[in-house]
């Protein structure tokens, strides 16, 4: 197979996310005590399911991007931290719901809520954390935060459900991918630094630029992690390797190979989608078309013109160490093997 398939070497890797997250270590610590309480009801069964996944070592990005947003426009109030917990209930509300509809028995290293208590009983919990989300929206009260970050709800479903319609549609061209992946994963960072910026009544400038550096690290991320869906080690990625193989996700690496292969390789990637239960020899073979086309290569290509993307738009900036972070973090997300 090569060495491609081995994740690209990064010393600093986890470097870059300590650095940011040693930058708002304070908020986030109230944070995740918001989130604990607020995960918390009268029918034990719902915390016990939530903490299974919020406790399961996330790396809580999103809310990291709203509390350093905030800090970046020199916020000094407490409505960010509402805020970052909101930002994270959604995103766990979307993972419990993803791996509901994606029949995935892995998440964070460990298995998914769904495969321990059952589909509904994901569905169920994930609601409740949407609903707490929403409420937390609310308690914050800041209209035009609450409107970016309803709005983006909407958005997440919006992308599962155009990626759903194209399972196993090997015909979609790259703009096709590039516009899921922004309504199902670069929407949510996005939201995540444009209201840290709005609760600091920052600059229509200074908030336009965020939600760029947002959208376009987001999209940065989901290209990588696409990737890395074939290209990982799966303890260290903490799911299952080809996941997005076997559900027949068609992804930029996917694309790619399957639009530069011949008549035979086709046919290949023709049959593997239509058909259930693949097998190791099967992923296999079409991690050896990826890397035959050269397919990791152009998707990390393309990752880095979003990169470029996320980095430009925070020139607007003075100098300082957080914005030297989040500068870091982008580098991170490209060079990450996990």
């Amino acid at each position: 197979m090569g060495s491609t398939l081995a994740p690209q070497a990064f010393t600093n890797r986890s470097t870059a996310l300590e650095n940011i997250t040693s930058l708002v270590k304070g908020d986030l610590a109230t944070v995740n005590g918001v989130i604990i309480q607020e995960m918390q009801s009268e029918i034990d069964f719902i915390p016990q399911l939530a903490s299974h996944l919020i406790s399961a070592g996330g790396k809580r990005v999103r809310p990291v991007l709203t509390l350093a947003s905030a800090s970046l426009c020199g916020y000094t109030g407490q409505k960010h931290i509402d805020l970052a917990a909101c930002v994270e209930f959604i995103h766990t509300a979307t993972l419990l719901h993803d791996d509901v509809v994606d029949e995935s028995n892995m998440r964070r290293g460990q298995p998914s809520a769904n495969v321990l208590w059952g589909n509904q009983a994901s569905v169920l919990v994930g609601d409740f954390l949407f609903s707490r989300a929403f409420q937390l929206m609310v308690r914050v009260g800041h209209l035009e935060a609450l409107g970016v970050l309803a709005k983006t709800s909407a958005i997440l479903a919006e992308g599962e459900v155009m990626q759903l319609m194209d399972n196993g549609n090997l015909d979609i061209v790259e703009q096709r991918y590039f516009d899921i992946i922004r309504s199902k994963t670069a929407s949510l960072f996005k939201a995540s630094c444009e209201v840290g910026a709005m609760i600091s009544e920052a600059s229509p400038e200074k908030i336009k630029a965020l939600g760029e550096y947002g959208a376009a690290f987001g999209s940065c991320f989901q290209i990588i992690d696409d990737v890395l869906d074939y290209a990982a080690k799966g303890r260290e990625l903490g799911k299952n390797i080809g996941d997005d193989f076997r559900e027949g996700k068609v992804t930029l690496p996917v694309i790619y190979a399957y639009h530069q292969g011949n008549t035979e390789e086709k046919a290949f990637w023709e049959r593997v989608f239509e058909q259930n239960n693949l097998d190791q020899r099967e992923l296999t073979q079409a991690q050896a078309y990826l890397l035959k086309h050269k397919a990791f290569d152009h998707a990390r290509h393309k990752a880095q013109i979003f990169a470029t993307q996320a980095k430009k738009a925070l020139t607007i900036f003075d100098p300082t160490p957080l914005k030297t972070a989040l500068l870091d973090l982008v580098d991170l997300c490209l060079e990450r093997g996990y």
